[in-house]
This record gives structure tokens, sequence and C-alpha cells, in this order.
């Protein structure tokens, strides 16, 4: 682990869902990371997650703020409330964690990254799977070239309808139930391409032009349809990065579950099945060149693939209801950057870039079907052992 002196103190500002993913899997971290406290606006919802991990609790975010202990707010709270939690933390001089996405308009987005830099402190937007083993071992295979150029870029990020799979029982262990109607008005698509487009982002440099087509699909989504419910629940997007790279991306809450990730290189194929797993096998596809190998793989199923095992494997403990990602590792490895004076690998443009694409993709009627970002962050440095 590097050399840190000290925990770094971090604070919960939100105790939903998606905050027993985080406090599960914070149990990786303890000689890195110390929460300080949690608060939350509905006072019933912060006691009950409180109680049910013995966690200390804050009775407004201005006695979060007041905290010394406290350098890093993890901000959980829903979408449309992260521009005016996050805004709040920065000017109290604190560096912010925030779920995704940085902001629900790319003015404000941008906004805060320009106010993290005049504060001089650091606003990192989640996911950051990208940090993880998968992410990592499939970067590795891309800079040594394993199977050549890259080229092209397939990724899905479709989870099946939701709306009809029983999600009224997804509870976490403190008893929070998953929040339909706010994750069906935020939309899938600023939910969850984060995580494809983190990779992409990391591993290549900058979205230089998009192409999307967004739509509504099943306006009627039951008894948490929200009202005057508009947003997408299906997008597909193309993608355009430098070198000639090219990548589509698919967002659905209708069709049948698939996180695959696909890179198709000049002499092959890397690939991984679930995006949403950091011990996810990275496998690595020749191609089929005589028609012997083509015919092995139309009728046998043969693809003469070989996995590429991670340098680093690490176990984590995850949440019951989440994937086995770490979803306190962004946290992590940004306290680690606090502590050793440097800028955290997603770090303002970064965050700010992935929010903008993810807010272009979801609504074409606003940014344009062809949309030119104008953020430009670099491709990130690999990690190492934190």
């Amino acid at each position: 682990m590097t050399s840190v002196s000290g925990n770094v103190g971090i604070a919960f500002v939100g105790c939903g869902y998606v905050a027993d993913l985080y406090q599960a899997t914070l149990a990786n971290w303890p000689q890195l990371l110390s929460l300080r406290g949690v608060y939350d606006l509905d006072s019933a919802r912060q006691q009950q997650f409180a109680k049910h991990y013995a966690l200390k609790e804050f009775d407004s975010i201005e006695a979060v703020l007041a905290d010394p202990g406290v350098e890093i707010v993890v901000n959980l709270t829903p979408p449309d409330q992260h521009y005016a939690v996050t805004k709040q933390c920065l000017e109290a001089g604190r560096h912010v964690y925030s779920e995704k996405p940085l902001a629900l308009d790319f003015g404000e987005a941008r906004h805060l990254v320009e106010l993290a830099g005049k504060q001089k402190r650091h606003v990192v937007s989640a996911p950051s799977s990208f940090l993880g083993t998968a992410a990592q071992t499939l970067y590795q295979a891309v800079r040594s070239g394993e199977r050549g150029k890259p080229r092209l870029i397939y990724a899905e990020m479709d989870d099946g309808m939701v709306h009809r799979i029983g999600y009224e029982n997804w509870r976490t262990s403190s008893g929070a139930y998953w929040p339909a109607e706010n994750e069906f008005k935020t939309g899938c698509t600023l939910e969850h391409a984060g995580y494809a487009l983190t990779w992409m982002v990391g591993m290549f440099g900058p979205v230089r032009r998009l192409v999307s087509f967004a739509s509504c699909l099943i306006p009627d989504k039951g008894t948490h349809t929200p009202p005057d419910y508009s947003t997408p629940d299906f997008t597909v997007a193309c993608l355009e990065f430098d070198h000639g790279l090219v990548a589509r991306l698919t967002n659905s809450i209708l069709a049948p579950h698939d996180h695959q990730f696909r890179i198709i290189c000049e002499d092959g194929v890397l690939s991984l099945d679930e995006t949403w797993n950091f011990s996810s096998s990275v496998r690595s596809f020749p191609i089929p060149t005589t028609r012997l190998r083509r015919g092995a793989k139309k009728l046998l199923g043969l693809d003469f693939s070989r996995r590429i095992n991670p340098e680093r494997p690490r176990g984590i403990s995850t949440a019951k209801r989440g994937y086995p990602m770490d979803f306190t590792l962004g946290i992590a490895e940004m306290a680690v950057a606090v502590r050793n004076g440097s800028t955290p690998r997603l770090a303002g443009e970064f965050s700010l870039h992935i929010t903008e694409v993810s807010l272009a993709i979801q609504h074409p009627e606003i940014f344009g079907v062809e949309y030119f970002p104008a953020t430009a962050p670099a491709a990130v440095e690999p990690m190492t052992a934190l």
C-alpha cells in the first residue's frame, strides 16, 4: 500500500440505496479511509442507516463541514441535488467525491470543476470501475499490443426490463429500497453510460465527436413512473476518438442484460463479459484467418481464445445487493492523491468530460444529434497498487 500518513477522514452525505454499496466496500480500505459520520436530509433514513452500521450522525451539512477531520465529502444524494451539495462542500474547502453525474446540467458541472480549481480542491465523479482489476488488465493488454492496433469498440450497458423484474423487492442491508422513480427520471444513460465511457476515455483519451439517438420506448413504467415521464430508456451513440478509433455504446432498461465490452483490434479481439465485475475475465481472441478455424468457430464454438491473467488480482468485500465492484476504490485513490499532493486520476476535466458526453448522448434534442465535446482530458495513467 502507498505510504499515507494517517487515515483520511470522509463523510457520507446521503444515506439512500447507494450508500450501502459504499459502506459495504469501505471495509476494503481500513488503513486508508475513516468514516467520520453520515448525514441525510431525511432524518428517518439517516437514523436507519446510522443505527444499522453504528455510525455517527451529523445533524446538518453545516455540521459535516464544521468537522475538521472530514477531508473528503462523499456526495451520495440524488442526482438533482449533486450540484448544490458539491458546490457547498467545495466552497467550504473540502474535496468531493460525487456519485454520477457531477450535475444534471453541463454548465453547472463545469462550474463545479472551475470552483474546485479556484479552491485548490479536487472533485471526482463516479464511476471508478476503470481503476479496478478487470479494466486495468484490459488496459495493459491494449498498451502491450496484445491484438494490435484498436479500431472499434462495442460496449453494451443494457439491463433488461427493469420495471418488470421485481425491483419493488430490491432492498439493501440497512433497509433502503431501490429509488425507482428517481432512477427512471434520471435515466439509464446518465446512470450507466459512465461505466463504459470511463473505460474508453481512460484508455484512449477524449471523445472528439458523437452521434446519438435517444428514445423513451415504454413511457408507462407502472406504479413508480415519474410525472411527465419522457426520459430515454434507450440510447445508442457512435463515438469518435483520436487515431481513427470508433466506438458504439448502447444503454437501455429494455434489452436483455448485457454489459459486454469488446475492443476489436487489427489482429483480433479483447473482450470481457461484465464491466460491473472487478474480477471479470479478460480474453484475447485471434482472428480466424483460415476456413478451418472459421468453421470451428461456427460449428463447434471454438474461438481459440486465451484468458489474460491480471497482474495484481485483489480480493474485495462487496455489498449483498451490489455487483462485485469496490465502490470506495475511487475514494481511496483520491485519498492517496490528496495525501501525496498529486491529482486523482479521474478528477476535474476527466469527470467533466464523462458528464458532458453522457448528457449529450441522453439529450440530442439539447446538444444536437451530432455533437463535438468541448472538454478534452488526457488518457489516464495506469493504476499502481494502493
